[in-house]
């Protein structure tokens, strides 16, 4: 059976795909706090900055569990990759008495 036309799946190897980004996007959006929930289908990453006593939702990324799994080993490697430049990185403590927000 034929697999149907996929971006990066052409006869002749993978394709450069462009990807556009807005002012918006690009300035990006801090966080401090982060949640992560799932269904079957679906990771739920929830981002939030925290400024005591208040907080706000910074941004919401939703993927399958395929591609977090990608973005695992994305994160793992790029971590590796920073404490061999600049040495080990200390967790941060978690905040005192600040929920993250139910949604």
């Amino acid at each position: 059976m034929d697999q149907p036309n996929q971006p990066g799946l052409g006869q002749g190897g993978p394709q450069e795909i462009s990807i556009k980004i807005t002012d918006e996007v690009m300035e990006g959006r801090y966080a401090n706090m982060m949640r992560v929930s799932h269904t079957k289908e679906e990771f739920i990453m929830d981002y939030a900055n925290i400024v005591p006593p208040h907080g706000i939702m910074t941004a919401r990324v939703i993927t399958s569990p395929g591609h977090m799994k990608r973005i695992l080993k994305a994160l793992q490697d790029n971590i590796d990759k920073y404490e061999e430049s600049f040495g080990p990185i200390n967790e941060a403590e978690a905040p005192k008495g600040i929920p993250f927000p139910s949604i």
